[in-house]
């Protein structure tokens, strides 16, 4: 089993660098693709920034003062992220956002802790955001960590625990362990708030996941059942 096994094949799309020529999502001039209205446009559009960014053609949108002073009294994210805190992963410029798009949280091996989770609720019921997004990375040192199951100092071992479950379903395998990580979190964000699961459950959000590989830049969509 390897990141690709875990890819439903409606979703393979969002891995080809395909052309978004005559995508109404998708602009690749200097304006800013339009607002999402609903979770399944706001996920594409992630994903089609996510293929710029890979591609080399980032649009880089929203990253200028103008928007700063445009957002600076009110923010109306359409994504909310979980995301892990390593350096190589900034969430925004590999999904090919900026100010204002996307609400972020981020901590070592993206895991759902009351903190983060009590934000996410923020970020969703009360800022809108349309879809909530965990994302792992290849060659997790968090995750690596937890497998391993080495003594380590200070406070770090606190996260272990929230990722356990995918330790063992990876049997040894780093690549299974980041994946199933990305989904344990995912069902833990929608099962365990029930502020996230009555908005699931309304279709006012979609939760989702991915990896993101530091090699290519492209974030393969991880499989969440709920």
């Amino acid at each position: 089993m390897n990141q690709q096994s875990a890819v439903r094949p409606a979703q393979q799309s969002h891995l080809v660098d395909a052309s978004t020529a005559g995508n109404p999502m998708v602009s690749l001039g200097a304006t800013a693709p339009r607002a999402p209205q609903h979770p399944d446009e706001a996920l594409e559009l992630l994903y089609a920034g996510n293929r710029r960014f890979a591609a080399g053609r980032s649009i880089g949108a929203h990253r200028d003062i103008a928007r700063v002073r445009e957002v600076a009294e009110r923010q109306a994210p359409y994504a909310a992220f979980l995301g892990c805190a390593d350096s190589r992963v900034p969430i925004e410029i590999i999904f090919d956002q900026g100010f204002g798009d996307l609400f972020v949280t981020r901590i070592a091996g993206n895991v759902a802790t009351n903190e983060n989770i009590g934000s996410l609720e923020f970020g969703t019921s009360v800022l809108g955001a349309k879809v909530l997004f965990v994302l792992g990375h290849t060659s997790c040192g968090a995750v690596s960590a937890a497998l391993k199951g080495d003594e380590v100092p200070g406070q770090i071992s606190g996260l272990f625990q929230h990722m356990r479950a995918a330790v063992k379903q990876s049997h040894g395998d780093l690549s299974i362990a980041i994946q199933e990580n990305v989904r344990n979190q995912a069902l833990t964000l929608a099962e365990a708030s029930p502020v996230l699961a009555k908005l699931v459950q309304s279709g006012k959000l979609k939760v989702a996941g991915g990896v993101y590989d530091l090699q290519t830049g492209l974030v393969s969509p991880v499989e969440i059942e709920l």
